[in-house]
């Protein structure tokens, strides 16, 4: 399994933090700012000062934009926080592993709250919903990737019609950097992401063109279907990125699909999910699930199997997070090595 730091060797990449790249001209916040989030308007006086993050890439993000003295709580992380950013995030108390309640959200005073997910604070949300907030006069605010996925689709995540794509966390960076008054780091991230995903694609060459990928997030057990990314997730854009294909066709976010379906399905590559904070389920494990590969006599026939054609990957990059970028780049420098990117 890569480490980030290999992979940034692997890259001739440095991940830096915002704070240290020479930032792009951006104005100062006027307040008040309005902002149209996912069909709410919301209205800033001045910028937050204790801000809850529900979800790791929504405290990421505000990790990266260096406003930790202004958190005051955040919740749901799936895997341990970018090397980068631990001592900034050392700072900011955990609400909780996983969901958090409302009693704990609100316990910590907050003044803005900040949603990846549709199930942390959506219309179906057991935790909170916004109008909970709006009434307590805390502006909430979900990631721009929610507002384009159909959660009637019968998926805790949504379906995707189009394909995600980084302008939608671009929007996200954005935003978050003008509510906080650190427009100029908001705009020095972007320009950073911007140029590593142009690196990527730029060292795709024809032989990579055409090349199938399954991503294999997790399974509860060897004889149950497995977790694997739509087409139109971050999976989905990774596979481009990297000049090829999804094998999955569905526009659920998170389908379930049997192994005789991914089977038939044949994908040149298979990425498995590395899930650092596991609820316990054996194949959360990057390792595991290999072995799981080689061994099982009939999937061990599947042509990527026998060729070796395996990489992994953060499991948080399945989601459509700053993390996607990162799992471009592990899955990239894999195929490097492979053979499959030159």
């Amino acid at each position: 399994m890569f480490s980030l730091k290999s992979v940034s060797a692997l890259c001739g990449m440095a991940f830096p933090l915002a704070l240290s790249l020479s930032p792009a001209f951006a104005a100062s916040t006027a307040y008040p700012l309005v902002i149209n989030n996912c069909g709410v308007e919301l209205t800033f006086e001045k910028a937050p000062q204790r801000a809850v993050t529900l979800g790791q890439n929504s405290a990421e993000i505000l990790l990266l934009l260096g406003v930790e003295d202004q958190m005051v709580g955040t919740a749901f992380w799936p895997s341990e926080v970018l090397p980068e950013l631990a001592e900034a995030n050392g700072k900011v108390k955990r609400l909780s592993q996983e969901i958090p309640t409302l009693e704990s959200i609100l316990a910590e005073r907050p003044d803005f709250v900040a949603a990846q997910l549709a199930h942390l604070l959506g219309p179906e949300s057991k935790v909170a919903k916004r109008e909970d907030f709006a009434n307590l006069g805390i502006n909430s605010y979900l990631s721009p990737t929610l507002c384009t996925a159909n959660h009637n689709s019968g998926d805790v995540h949504g379906a995707r019609a189009e394909m995600w794509n980084m302008d939608q966390l671009y929007q996200e960076i954005d935003e978050l950097s003008q509510i906080f008054d650190v427009a100029d780091r908001g705009q020095a991230l972007i320009a950073d992401f911007k140029a590593r995903e142009a690196a990527i694609r730029a060292r795709v060459s024809t032989q990579a063109n055409g090349l199938s990928y399954a991503f294999w997030f997790s399974s509860p057990s060897p004889e149950a279907d497995a977790y694997l990314g739509g087409k139109n997730g971050s999976s989905g854009f990774i596979a481009d990125l990297l000049g090829g294909h999804n094998v999955i066709q569905t526009e659920v976010e998170w389908p379930t699909v049997s192994w005789e379906g991914i089977m038939a399905a044949n994908p040149d590559v298979i990425v498995v999910g590395e899930v650092a904070l596991t609820r316990g389920w054996e194949l959360d494990k990057a390792e595991n699930k290999i072995a799981f590969l080689k061994a099982d006599p009939a999937i061990s026939h599947l042509e990527a199997v026998k060729q070796g054609h395996i990489v992994t990957m953060d499991a948080q990059a399945m989601n459509p997070t700053i993390r996607t970028l990162y799992g471009a780049e592990q899955v990239a420098a894999q195929l490097e090595e492979l053979g499959l990117l030159k």
